[in-house]
């Protein structure tokens, strides 16, 4: 579904990603794990079309994205939650749902999207004329999401999106990405909680100063040692 193949990524003189390497097949939730700085949401944003890589190639669908402006690339079915949400605050809760729809052309089915988002996020819809910018930290999270969500996206790329949320939200918030994944989204989850990260995914790469060192079944690298010393606290 989505490849990447020797991507590299400059800041000025800065070399922020080595040759990456990986991809994502339909269905899975695949984990990007690493230290602040390891180049994780650069990965995303050069996905999303946000950075323009130096060199390498980037294919969706079959289709190669590189280079492709980043609301084009929403219209193909990828669509980000960015990292601390930007959500837009001065906007209403339902507001915000009608912008995650922006490039849609079958206006008469949000309706039925928005009934889809406030089953999952109940908070939501209690809160739909609410202005966004006075909900709390795990509402804006669980906005973000929801607002990602109208545009019906294929794969959903999610960076940090258990930043700053108390442990009950967090596992609130991964419950709820399991469940976006088994109705049919696939999804790429960028996340410093490795432990929870890897608890609900398929596989997992982990990022190392922008070079991938090590790669797997999810279960597998979260019982390795090497893995527990260096991201699991173990």
């Amino acid at each position: 579904m989505l490849k990447i193949e020797g991507l590299n990524v400059f800041y000025g003189t800065i070399h922020a990603l080595h040759d990456i390497n990986f991809e994502v097949n339909e269905g899975e939730i695949v984990t990007l794990i690493g230290a602040n700085g390891a180049g994780k949401t650069t990965t995303l944003h050069s996905i999303s079309g946000l950075i323009e890589p130096k060199t390498g190639s980037i294919s969706f669908m079959g289709s190669p994205i590189t280079g492709v402006a980043a609301n084009k690339i929403v219209k193909m079915g990828l669509c980000q939650v960015p990292e601390g949400r930007r959500i837009f605050a001065n906007l209403s809760v339902l507001e915000n749902l009608e912008m995650g729809a922006y490039t849609r052309n079958d206006k008469h089915n949000l309706k039925d999207d928005y009934e889809v988002v406030f089953t999952r996020f109940p908070r939501l819809k209690e809160r739909i004329k609410q202005i966004a910018g006075t909900l709390s930290g795990g509402e804006q999270q669980m906005l973000a999401m929801g607002r990602a969500l109208m545009s019906r996206p294929k794969l959903l790329l999610l960076d940090e999106p258990s930043m700053g949320l108390a442990p009950l939200l967090v596992k609130e918030i991964f419950s709820i990405i399991q469940d976006i994944n088994k109705a049919g989204t696939t999804v790429l989850l960028v996340e410093q909680n490795a432990n929870m990260a890897l608890s609900i995914a398929t596989r997992a790469y982990v990022l190392e100063t922008g070079h991938i060192v090590l790669s797997g079944d999810a279960k597998e690298l979260a019982a390795s040692e090497e893995v527990r010393k260096a991201y699991l606290g173990g």
